[in-house]
C-alpha cells in the first residue's frame, strides 16, 4: 500500500513509518514538525526508496489538498496530535487547533480526495487516538469498544471529539474509516517529557525522579513496535467502521514502574545505584485519572493481534536504548517546557 502517515515525525508515528517501510509499503510521511517531532526519528529508513516528507500542518487545508493530490496515497493513518496531557494542562488551545480543527481538515481533505477517486473501496482513513477518552475506571474493570467516553483532561476531550468527528463523517458521508484507541506507548525514540524516559534520564543524570501523587495511578503499558505492527494491520484488515482497542496487557502503578526502571539501571549502570534513592513525591496533577486498562479482545479475536513485548523485555530495551542513544536525547533537552514541571496552572 501507498500510506499517508500524519505526524510521522513523532514517537508513535515514526514507529509506523519505521515499520511500513520495512514491510515493503510506500509511506507519504506529513509532519509539521512541532517541538516533539524530529525527523532524526525516521532516519534510519530516510533513504528508503518507498519514503518520502512533506512538511505541512493539519491547520493548512490547502496543504492537506496538495499532499493527497500530489501522492495519492491507498490509506490515510492519522497520528499526529498534540498529546501531552500537562501541557494541555497549561494551554489547551493549541489542542484544540491541531486535535479537533487539524482532524476535521484531515477529515474534510480526505473526503474530497476520496470523491475524486471515485470512492475506491480499498481507502481507509484510519484514526489513532487514546484509550484516555474512557476517562478513568476504578480498581477493577477494563475498557471495551462500548465504554461511554468520559474524558477527563483538555488533551483526553481533544481526542474524544476528533475520534466522534471521525465517526460522523463514516456516518453522513461514506468515508471508509478505522479507529484504534490504545493505551501508553513507551520504547525507543520515546520524546523525553513523558514519564518513562523523565525516570532514566533524571536517574542517569542523578536528579529527582518526580512521582506524582502517591504513585498508585495505573496504567497498560504498550511497547510502541508491537503498536506500530497492530496499527498497520487494522489499517489493512480492520472492518470499517469498526473501532479497535489496542493494550499491552501490561498494567503496571506508576510507582512500580518507576521502580523496576531503577532496578534495570542499577544492573546496567551500576555507579549511581541504587537509582530508586532518587525518587520524589510530588503534587500531583489536576485530574489525575486513577486507573486505565484495555480489553484488546476485539483486534485479537477478528485481526489476530497480541503484544509480542513483555513489560519487562520492553523496559530493558527501552533503557538500553537510551543508554546507547544519547545523540538523539541530547539535543532534545533544549527543546521548550522539557525537564520542566509543566500542568500546574490550575
Amino acid at each position: 500500500m501507498k500510506l499517508l502517515v500524519t505526524g510521522g515525525a513523532g514517537f508513535i508515528g515514526s514507529a509506523v513509518v519505521r515499520q511500513a517501510i520495512r514491510d515493503g509499503h510506500e509511506v507519504v510521511n506529513l509532519d509539521a514538525l512541532t517541538y516533539s517531532g524530529s525527523l532524526t526519528n525516521v532516519a534510519p529508513v530516510a533513504n528508503s526508496p518507498g519514503y518520502s516528507f512533506v512538511q505541512a500542518d493539519l491547520r493548512d487545508r490547502d496543504a492537506l489538498d496538495a499532499a493527497l493530490t500530489e501522492h495519492e496515497p491507498d490509506a490515510i493513518m492519522h497520528l499526529a496530535a498534540e498529546s501531552h496531557v500537562d501541557r494541555s494542562i497549561d494551554g489547551p488551545g493549541d489542542f484544540i487547533h491541531t486535535n479537533v480543527t487539524g482532524t476535521f481538515n484531515l477529515l474534510e481533505a480526505a473526503r474530497g480526495y476520496w470523491q475524486s477517486k471515485g470512492r475506491p473501496e480499498g481507502f481507509r482513513f484510519h484514526h489513532i487516538s487514546t484509550d484516555e477518552v474512557y476517562g478513568s475506571l476504578g480498581e477493577t474493570g477494563l475498557f471495551t469498544e462500548e465504554t461511554p467516553y468520559a474524558p477527563n483532561s483538555p488533551y483526553s476531550a481533544s481526542k474524544a471529539a476528533s475520534d466522534h468527528l471521525v465517526r460522523a463523517w463514516h456516518e453522513t458521508y461514506g468515508l471508509p474509516v478505522v479507529t484504534t484507541n490504545c493505551s501508553n506507548n513507551y520504547g525507543p525514540y520515546h520524546f523525553p517529557e513523558k514519564l518513562i524516559p523523565v525516570v532514566i534520564l533524571n536517574a542517569m543524570h542523578g536528579r529527582e525522579i518526580p512521582v506524582y501523587g502517591d504513585g498508585g495511578n495505573v496504567r497498560d503499558w504498550l511497547f510502541v513496535e508491537d503498536h506500530a505492527r497492530a496499527l498497520l494491520l487494522a489499517c489493512q484488515k480492520g472492518a470499517v467502521g469498526r473501532n479497535y482497542n489496542i493494550g499491552g496487557n501490561a498494567e503496571a502503578k506508576n510507582i512500580d514502574l518507576v521502580r523496576r526502571i531503577c532496578a534495570i539501571l542499577d544492573e546496567l549502570r551500576p555507579k549511581g545505584a541504587p537509582h530508586d534513592r532518587l525518587i520524589t513525591f510530588v503534587t500531583d496533577r489536576p485530574g489525575h485519572d486513577r486507573r486505565y486498562a484495555i480489553d484488546a479482545s476485539r483486534i485479537r479475536d477478528e485481526l489476530g493481534w497480541e503484544p509480542e513485548v513483555t513489560l519487562d523485555e520492553g523496559l530493558a530495551l527501552t533503557v538500553r536504548w537510551f543508554l546507547d542513544n544519547e545523540a538523539w536525547w541530547r539535543p532534545l533537552l533544549d527543546r521548550g517546557g522539557v525537564g520542566q514541571r509543566l500542568g500546574t496552572g490550575t
